[in-house]
């Protein structure tokens, strides 16, 4: 059985509910042992009751609060058999199972599961046409054959989808139309892209529909297992990965879910453990927009002290080091103790490097990373400021370091213990804060500015971008 959700702040939801309650009674061939009552959030199974089995086979799970509509299942006795089933306006249900033979499952005192059994019956009778088919085509030796095969996968598939568009026409507003609303490929355009304009205009129709029948709006979908990938998809594959492009589609889909408490605190918890620690560089930019615009706000208020902690301790580490800002300067002391400034390295490029000699990994980028500059940053005007990011009793190693190295062209810089002192007791942020450094080496790629390019990149990565940099600038 799958646990509650793995993130800092996904499960934080509490379900709301109406008054007037719910009976589900289990009928099924175990005689003792504890049955489980759960439900689908996101892709995961959450808890909502627990019943004894009696010596008769029957577990009854009740409550003085309605619950809400979504797919639920019931967890029998050892939790390796489970029985989905649809909970809408109805909430005296009585389910009769032999744990034997699952699929003869009867659920009786609500409709929405007659229509339920009816379409899983119908869809396991053309799954295994479809599957037929399929294995049929994978084995043709002519491509009459697999015409043939092709043709009647296409048949057996539209008539899955007429099903399901049936259903959904015929009672719009049912749980099972927004079932089947939630697990509906979204309408792809069918003219033929041959220009740029056209494939644009291809793609936007996609987009444009991808939400088709569902209504932020409706958090029913949200205890179904087909809503969150459906999420997952569009804002990892069908949205522009552009922090801008994400932001303002956020805001509208969270604006439409404000109506509705439940969806709100999906989509937001979701929202926010998607970008918490992003996938692509730059995306914390959203993460930010979140944390200021909502978290920051009071807007999230069934999260604990400790989550709303640790996402500000989260916000504050990044938003001073968003991609396209100013980075913040850096006042140290270098290897001849001398004081020297982040700001006054005149530079078309600056890459800042934290790092520490006693650091294994360290040991053997730094000398590579002078590689690459050597070959051929030095000469595009490109300096590095390189600085010690331990202690000042680690001085002398990194001193030995440098020098036996010979990394003698960078500017080598460290924090004497006195000024990160002074700079704790007057709670100023740290370098640590200010640049996220949480490992080493750590490379920021400064414009002529101090403005952030690009941040924590590999040696190789930083070398093929200043090399794009360089090439564009010919």
């Amino acid at each position: 059985m799958k646990k509650v959700l793995p993130l800092i702040i996904f499960l934080a939801c509490t379900l709301g509910a109406q008054a007037q309650g719910y009976r589900i009674s289990l009928k099924s061939n175990y005689r003792s042992g504890i049955a489980y009552l759960t439900y689908y959030m996101g892709s995961d199974y959450l808890l909502q009751d627990s019943a004894a089995v009696s010596n008769t086979g029957m577990a009854v799970f009740t409550g003085d609060k309605k619950l809400p509509p979504g797919v639920y299942s019931v967890v029998f006795p050892g939790k390796r058999l489970t029985a989905d089933f649809l909970v809408d306006k109805e909430q005296a249900i009585s389910i009769a199972a032999d744990t034997n033979s699952l699929e003869k499952i009867e659920i009786t005192g609500s409709p929405a599961n007659l229509a339920f059994r009816d379409y899983r019956k119908f869809a396991d009778a053309k799954g295994k046409q479809l599957q037929a088919e399929k294995n049929a085509y994978n084995a043709s030796r002519n491509r009459a054959d697999s015409q043939l095969h092709e043709a009647a996968y296409k048949k057996y598939s539209k008539e899955l989808i007429d099903y399901r568009l049936g259903i959904i026409s015929a009672a719009p507003n049912s749980m099972m139309a927004a079932l089947f609303n939630a697990m509906k490929d979204p309408p792809y355009p069918a003219k033929v892209a041959v220009t740029h304009a056209d494939s644009l205009a291809n793609y936007n129709y996609f987009k444009d529909h991808y939400w088709d029948g569902i209504s932020f709006m409706d958090d029913r979908i949200i205890r179904t297992p087909f809503f969150l990938p459906k999420l997952q998809t569009y804002y990892r594959q069908v949205m522009s990965q552009s922090s801008d492009s994400i932001i303002r589609d956020v805001d509208y889909k969270l604006l439409l879910a404000r109506s509705n408490p439940e969806m709100y605190k999906f989509l937001l918890n979701w929202l926010t453990d998607e970008y918490i620690s992003p996938k692509y560089m730059g995306q914390d930019a959203i993460f930010v927009h979140l944390f200021e615009k909502y978290h920051s706000k009071g807007l999230t208020p069934w999260l604990s002290e400790k989550q709303h902690e640790a996402i500000t301790r989260r916000a504050y580490m990044v938003m001073s080091n968003l991609i396209g800002e100013k980075a913040a300067d850096l006042e140290f002391i270098d290897s001849a103790g001398k004081q020297a400034s982040l700001y006054n390295t005149d530079a078309a490029y600056t890459v800042v490097v934290f790092w520490d000699p006693t650091c294994g990994h360290c040991k053997v980028e730094i000398p590579r990373i002078d590689s690459f500059y050597r070959a051929s940053w030095q000469k595009k005007n490109v300096k590095m400021y390189a600085v010690l990011t331990e202690k000042e009793k680690e001085k002398d190693a990194w001193i030995r370091f440098i020098k036996a190295n010979n990394i003698s062209d960078w500017q080598h810089v460290y924090q004497p213990d006195a000024a990160a002192e002074k700079e704790s007791k007057e709670q100023k942020a740290s370098f640590r804060q200010l640049y996220d450094i949480t490992s080493t080496p750590a490379l920021y790629l400064l414009d002529k500015d101090k403005r952030i390019i690009a941040k924590k990149l590999t040696p190789e990565q930083l070398n093929d971008l200043l090399a794009v940099k360089f090439a564009k600038a010919n």
